[in-house]
């Protein structure tokens, strides 16, 4: 009994011992680094046995602000284009005959409003003005292809979206007995030079895209307008009203 009960006793001293041991070489290679890296101790992995904390104790990475805008700042915003604050910055002979090209536009709406009847050839003036327009911004966008140096290359998806709008141009003045059918192919045309304006090409100023996005708005809407007269209206033509 006496021999078991110390040799227990020296079992336990020499556990005692080790365990005392362990942590004053913890304590030494601590103070060592604290020593050599007194700017990077956060960062230090301690081996310890006892406590995981310092195990998951992971220096934090700092990202310069400059870098992550850097990409963000070549490529510009999206929302840029969707400023209507920009058309300030528009050049006044942009500005001015961008929206006096409106006048076509409004006038076919409002003078058949005024009289409360539906002019077919009215009707169909404003369907032909408005496919020449949308044939004029699909040759704006293949000639902002085509000079060297400009951000839109030449190549088959620029050229061939440019070539999309003179198409249904062409389909809109075929459609001469039926002005509904022409005025939604305008519409079309409008709205989709205008998501290529906005999305697909880039280049192009803000004030241009907040001007572009203004003028085919109204553009769209006089169409519905005539649409919504036509409707609602009785017809009437000039050969009538001159009998």
């Amino acid at each position: 009994m006496l021999r078991l009960a110390s040799g227990r006793r020296i079992f336990s001293e020499v556990s005692v011992w080790r365990c005392v041991q362990q942590i004053n070489t913890q304590a030494n290679y601590s103070t060592r680094a604290r020593l050599l890296f007194p700017c990077q101790t956060s960062s230090v992995f301690v081996p310890s046995t006892t406590s995981t904390s310092r195990l998951l104790s992971v220096r934090p990475v700092s990202w310069q602000p400059s870098r992550l805008c850097q990409g963000d700042s070549q490529r510009g915003s999206p929302k840029d284009g969707l400023s209507l604050g920009a058309l300030a910055q528009a050049p006044k002979p942009a500005l001015y005959l961008g929206f006096s090209g409106l006048i076509p536009f409004l006038s076919a709406p409002l003078v058949m409003a005024a009289s409360q009847c539906f002019y077919p050839e009215v009707a169909y003036a404003q369907v032909v003005y408005g496919a020449s327009i949308v044939s004029f911004l699909g040759g704006a966008r293949w000639g902002f292809a085509i000079p060297a140096g400009s951000p839109a290359q030449p190549d088959w998806m620029n050229l061939g979206n440019s070539v999309v709008p003179s198409l249904l141009a062409w389909l809109a003045l075929l459609c001469r007995d039926n002005i509904t059918e022409g005025a939604l192919v305008v519409i079309m045309g409008l709205g989709l030079s205008l998501h290529y304006d906005l999305t697909l090409l880039p280049g192009y100023p803000t004030w241009f895209k907040a001007m572009r996005t203004v003028l085919s708005l109204v553009a769209t809407f006089s169409l519905v307008a005539t649409l919504t007269i036509k409707k609602f209206c009785t017809e009437k033509k000039f050969k009538e009203i001159k009998d």
